[in-house]
C-alpha cells in the first residue's frame, strides 16, 4: 500500500494486527484455563482456519478494507455459533468471553464500514 493516505491506512492496519494479537492470546488462556490444549503448528492453523488468505495479490486500499471487512463478519458469524454452543453447553464464563469478543469485531466492522463510505 502507498499513496497520500499512507500513513492513517498504516496505523489502521496495525492497530488491526495489535489488536488480533491480543485476542489471539486470551483466547488461548481461556482454551487453557478450560483444560484444553491449543492448537500450535501452522499445518493445525492451516487445517481449521475458517478465513482464507490471497497470497500473491496486492489490492489497492479499498479492497485490502474491503477483504478484512468481509474477514470480521465471517468471525462475528463464528462468534455467534460458538456463543449459541456456550448456551446449551450451560458454559456461562466462555459464552461471556466469546460475547465479548465478538462486540469488538461488531465495532471493528462498524469503523471499517464507516472507513469505506468516504
Amino acid at each position: 500500500m502507498t499513496g497520500e493516505n499512507f500513513v492513517q491506512y498504516h496505523k489502521l492496519f496495525e492497530d488491526q494486527y495489535s489488536a488480533i494479537d491480543e485476542d489471539i492470546d486470551e483466547v488461548a488462556e481461556r482454551i487453557h484455563a478450560l483444560g484444553r490444549k491449543t492448537l500450535a503448528t501452522l499445518s493445525e492453523f492451516l487445517k481449521f482456519a475458517t478465513l482464507k488468505e490471497h497470497p500473491a495479490k496486492y489490492p489497492v486500499v479499498k479492497t485490502m478494507i474491503t477483504n478484512l471487512l468481509t474477514d470480521h463478519e465471517t468471525v462475528i458469524r463464528s462468534l455467534r455459533k460458538g456463543i449459541e454452543s456456550c448456551a446449551k453447553l450451560d458454559d456461562a464464563g466462555t459464552e461471556d468471553f466469546l460475547t465479548q469478543l465478538m462486540e469488538k469485531h461488531e465495532k471493528t466492522a462498524w469503523m471499517l464500514r464507516a472507513t469505506l463510505d468516504n
